[in-house]
């Protein structure tokens, strides 16, 4: 681990010395965030390439949406939206994470330039997942996960969010080095907003010091999420999606401080202004 408020590194990927900034191109009709902005690939790609100009280090290409009551997209189609794009940025030079929890989309993702892997099940919804990153020798994101988005609200049961959250992040490791990913390409994640409330949530964002202990480089993916809304909304309607880019900037600052490797937003450039400002403050310090 990185001297550096344990930040740690990732084998297969750039080293950054501050928390890393992943942009989100959903290329997908019903994304809570962007709903269907950016589905055409051209204009996929250039999204891609304008969250890299506005300061993104990385950028993480799904074709599915995750949140809550979603239902899943066939993995045909999953394969037509992502592919494309992924190759159209890694030929422009751009680190290119994939977002998916299908093997066969992973596997084909790595093909067309993808050097991480983020599946936000950990390598459960599909068996086949983990062998696949592990033959493939690339980083692979382990989110914590409770079951898929039809059914995750249910799962929201907790007696201590931040020690079970800890726990069950602990077992999926071990799992998927067990089946041969190699633990310096693991990457955590607490899965904000998946099985999970907005008191969750912030317990989660108070204590991410605790998951430093899982010995392994954090990924936060708070960006635009209901527990934004929930804190911004006070007696009112929460605002949506769009207008907690401020609110996500503020996780963003927070997490960097806290030592995170990288957070994934939607809205890049007061993340990358947040990030190297936290940076700045530790440098000072």
């Amino acid at each position: 681990m990185s001297t550096l408020r344990g930040r740690g590194t990732v084998q297969g990927l750039p080293e950054w010395d501050r928390c890393a900034v992943m942009g989100v191109v959903n290329v997908t009709p019903d994304s809570f965030s962007d709903g269907g902005r950016w589905f055409d690939t051209t204009a996929a790609i250039k999204h891609g390439l304008d969250l890299v100009a506005q300061g993104a280090d990385l950028i993480d290409v799904g074709g599915e949406s995750t949140r809550p009551g979603a239902s899943r997209v066939d993995a045909s189609e999953e394969l037509r939206r992502v592919v494309p794009v992924v190759r159209g940025l890694a030929a422009e030079g751009v680190t290119v994470s994939v977002d998916t929890m299908r093997a066969g989309v992973a596997e084909e993702a790595v093909a067309a330039g993808a050097v991480l892997v983020n599946d936000v099940s950990g390598g459960l919804a599909d068996p086949a997942m983990v062998g696949v990153v592990a033959d493939a020798g690339v980083p692979f994101v382990v989110m914590h996960w409770r079951g898929f988005s039809e059914s995750m609200n249910s799962r929201a049961v907790y007696e201590d969010v931040v020690a079970e959250v800890v726990r069950e992040l602990r077992e999926r490791m071990d799992a998927v080095v067990a089946d041969g990913v190699h633990p310096e390409r693991i990457v955590i994640d607490p899965g904000l907003g998946f099985a999970k409330d907005a008191a969750h949530d912030l317990t989660l964002v108070a204590h991410l010091d605790d998951l430093h202990a899982l010995g392994r480089p954090l990924l936060v993916a708070a960006s635009r999420k209901r527990f934004l809304g929930h804190v911004l909304a006070g007696e009112g309607a929460p605002p949506p999606a769009r207008e907690r880019d401020a609110a996500t900037a503020a996780i963003s600052a927070l997490s960097a401080h806290a030592g995170a490797w990288a957070v994934r937003v939607h809205e890049v450039r007061a993340t990358a202004d947040a990030v190297r400002v936290a940076r700045a403050v530790e440098g000072a310090a």
